[in-house]
């Protein structure tokens, strides 16, 4: 019931700013980033060492998007002037880096509900297309200003695959976990889209939480005149679908881990997330 609300919401707003709407281009750039905790052994770390672990340690997840959207389509992608900066953080002796090229591109279509997105691993690329996933949103009645926008909160919980030890301790194991995705949106700029794959809220999202990462709008150019507005539509790589893409992904790494296993720089310790 509360999703055929919301979407007739949506109906209702794009139908009443038409006029407005059809001819409604613009880009809106994001910050990203992590809320995570550092556990660092202070025991020899003076507290100016001890700040400037976190500050390196931090750096790799605060990242710049922006959004390209028209009415019915968008495509999202890491800020040109960060896209090369992808050099891995390090100290004392643990390396952290994110995947990726930083050029990649996520096109999302809301009209057939598809996307297609560029993605880059182990040096080769890929093109994952597939159906876009519904998001349950539930409208809240709670707002907040996010520069000179009104914008009001929606919330959904997201079942998401995890591990976790078994009941009996013994070995690690596939569940199922949830999380709250918190989103503020503005009815001001009437168009479904939003950072990363988040979408379908009656008005354009400026502001998303999910527990650990953040994204915050900084910025909003509507209808530019100087640039106009180009919504590139990812064509590189060989074509997956999402499925496809995740089963290649675990397939490769369980190769890699077992033919590194035991050898030499077994002892260097390398965190490296999905960017």
């Amino acid at each position: 019931m509360k999703t055929k609300i919301l979407i007739l919401l949506i109906f209702l707003m794009v139908g009443f700013n038409s006029s407005f709407s059809q001819q409604l281009t613009g880009r809106a750039y994001y910050q990203a980033s992590n809320q995570i905790m550092i556990r660092i052994d202070s025991a020899d770390m003076s507290p100016e060492e001890i700040a400037e672990a976190h500050e390196i340690m931090k750096k790799p997840w605060q990242r710049e998007f922006v959004l390209t959207f028209s009415q019915t389509e968008s495509n999202w992608k890491q800020s040109e002037t960060l896209a090369g900066d992808t050099d891995p953080s390090d100290f004392d002796g643990m390396t952290i880096s994110l995947s990726g090229s930083g050029n990649e591109i996520l096109y999302k279509n809301l009209v057939d509900q598809s996307y297609v997105q560029e993605q880059e691993f182990m040096g080769k690329e890929f093109l994952i297309q597939d159906d876009l996933e519904s998001l349950a949103w539930e409208l809240v009645e709670e707002t907040k200003k996010i520069g000179e926008f009104t914008v009001r909160k929606a919330v959904f919980t997201q079942i998401i695959d995890s591990k976790g030890f078994s009941a009996e301790m013994v070995e690690m194991e596939n569940v199922k976990d949830s999380i709250q995705i918190i989103a503020w949106y503005t009815s001001e700029i009437p168009v479904a889209h939003g950072p990363e794959n988040y979408f379908g809220l009656p008005g354009l999202i400026l502001e998303v939480h999910n527990g650990g990462r953040a994204y915050h709008c900084e910025k909003i150019e509507l209808n530019p005149s100087g640039t106009p507005v180009e919504i590139q539509i990812p064509s590189q790589g060989k074509v997956l679908s999402s499925k496809e893409f995740d089963a290649m992904q675990k397939e490769s790494i369980k190769q890699l881990e077992n033919r590194y296993q035991g050898k030499p720089g077994e002892n260097e310790k390398r965190i490296r997330v999905g960017g």
